[in-house]
């Protein structure tokens, strides 16, 4: 085979991969904004905040615990719209108040609880409020777990363009190679012309 032949065959190659890292690279990116604004648009017609600046400052209410100020003060009084935003409120907020109620607001084990005394209205009154609960929860995780997917399509997209950048770099340089080349040259050099050019 040609040496200018070959040459360009892997250069056409280089060439192909990088229209198609590209294009994945594209892709990804559409990716992310999607993710992004899809967890942003759910989460804003949820009009979930987090407590304020002031509530946050004197924790003696029914809301606020001493030990979800860390994790709620850099977001305070803001709406959750974001993924972080909806994983600190889910975790250090919710999650928190569920389990400082009776069956540490597990809903089966209050469920259970309800349907074995039918007749108690204190019993189904507490499984909407920890139906509910763990259904907003259960909501900002998922946007949560989104967002993180959005963000892995994003570190793609930059891979994708990075190494396209490479091969880009490279395909300009199998070009050069393919010019410089002689064109009666093989690939591979055979035994003969080897012991040729040593003679």
């Amino acid at each position: 085979m040609r040496r200018k032949t070959f040459d360009l065959m892997l250069t056409a190659g280089g060439a192909a991969l990088t229209v198609i890292l590209i294009a994945a690279g594209a892709l990804l990116l559409w990716g992310n904004s999607f993710s992004e604004s899809e967890v942003h648009n759910q989460l804003a017609m949820q009009q979930v905040y987090f407590p304020t600046k002031a509530q946050l400052a004197h924790p003696t209410g029914t809301e606020v615990r001493k030990t979800m100020i860390p994790y709620l003060s850099p977001y305070a009084g803001q709406q959750v719209l974001t993924g972080p935003q909806a994983q600190t409120y889910a975790t250090h907020f919710i999650r928190i108040h569920l389990s400082e109620m009776p069956f540490g607001g597990v809903y089966s084990k209050v469920s259970m609880a309800s349907r074995a005394h039918p007749t108690t209205a204190k019993l189904a009154g507490l499984v909407q409020t920890v139906f509910q609960g763990t259904t907003l929860r259960a909501m900002l995780l998922e946007a949560y777990g989104f967002s993180i997917f959005g963000e892995l399509a994003f570190d793609g997209a930059l891979a994708a363009f990075a190494a396209a950048g490479a091969l880009i770099i490279l395909t300009g340089l199998g070009l050069w190679h393919i010019r410089r080349v002689p064109a009666e040259e093989e690939f591979p050099k055979t035994l003969g012309s080897v012991s040729t050019k040593v003679a």
